[in-house]
C-alpha cells in the first residue's frame, strides 16, 4: 500500500513537472515568435540587406552555442531572443523581395501551412502521447543526406534540387517537432529554453521552405 503511495506522488509529481515544461515552452515559443515577426517587420520596412549565407550561418550556430551555454541560468532566455531576434533580421530581406514581387498571398499561404503543419504535429503527440524517439536514427540519416544536398547545391545551382532540398527540409523539422513534444511529455526533455528552440528552428525552417516551393511554383524565381 505504501509503495503504491509513493507511485502515485511520483506519478503526480511527473505530470505536474511534464505540464510545467509545456506551458513555459509553448509561453516562451509564442513571444519568440512574436519577437521574431517584430524584427522581420522592421528589417523589411528598413529595406536592410540580407546578411548573407556565411554570416546567417556563423550567427545561427555562434548565437545556439549561446544558448546551449546559457540554457541552465536566467540568461538563457535573452540569449533564445538574440537568436530568434537575429533569424527575423534574416527573414525581413526574403519577405520584402516576395512582396516586391506581388506575391504576398504566398507568405500568408505559407503562414498558414507553417501553423496547421505545427499544430497538427504536436495536437498528435499530445493527444496519443506515442513515444517518438524510433525518428532519432531516420533524423540522424535525414540530417546527414540533407548537409550533403546543400553543400552539393553550393556549385551545381540546380531549381530541382533547391526544391527537394525544401522539401527535405519539412519533413525534416516536421520530424523535430513530433520528436521534441514526444520528449516533453515523456520525461526526456525538462529544460523548456532548449525545447523553445528547437521548436522555433523547425518552424522557422517549414515556413521559410513552404515559401520557397511556393515561390518557384508560383513562378516567382523567374
Amino acid at each position: 500500500m505504501e509503495n503504491r503511495t509513493v507511485y502515485t506522488q511520483q506519478s503526480s509529481t511527473s505530470v505536474l513537472e511534464t505540464n510545467k515544461v509545456l506551458r513555459n515552452t509553448y509561453s516562451l515559443l509564442a513571444m519568440t515568435l512574436a519577437f521574431s515577426a517584430l524584427v522581420a517587420g522592421i528589417t523589411g520596412a528598413m529595406n536592410l540587406p540580407h546578411p548573407g549565407f556565411i554570416i546567417t550561418l556563423v550567427g545561427f550556430y555562434g548565437l545556439l552555442f549561446l544558448v546551449h551555454k546559457t540554457a541552465n541560468s536566467s540568461t538563457g532566455i535573452l540569449s533564445v531572443f538574440a537568436l530568434t531576434g537575429f533569424m527575423g533580421y534574416t527573414l525581413g530581406p526574403i519577405l520584402s523581395m516576395v512582396v516586391a514581387a506581388g506575391a504576398s498571398d504566398l507568405i500568408v499561404l505559407a503562414l498558414g501551412g507553417t501553423a496547421l503543419t505545427f499544430f497538427a504535429l504536436s495536437g498528435y503527440v499530445l493527444t496519443t502521447k506515442k513515444d517518438m524517439s524510433f525518428l532519432g536514427g531516420m533524423m540522424m540519416a535525414g540530417f546527414v543526406v540533407l548537409v550533403v544536398a546543400v553543400i552539393a547545391n553550393l556549385f551545381l545551382q540546380i531549381p530541382a534540387i533547391s526544391l527537394a532540398i525544401s522539401a527535405m527540409f519539412i519533413l525534416f523539422s516536421s520530424g523535430a517537432i513530433l520528436m521534441q513534444t514526444s520528449s516533453i511529455i515523456h520525461g526526456g526533455e525538462r529544460n523548456y529554453i532548449m525545447a523553445t528552440v528547437t521548436l522555433y528552428v523547425s518552424i522557422y525552417n517549414i515556413f521559410v521552405s513552404l515559401l520557397q516551393i511556393l515561390m518557384a511554383l508560383g513562378g516567382g524565381d523567374d
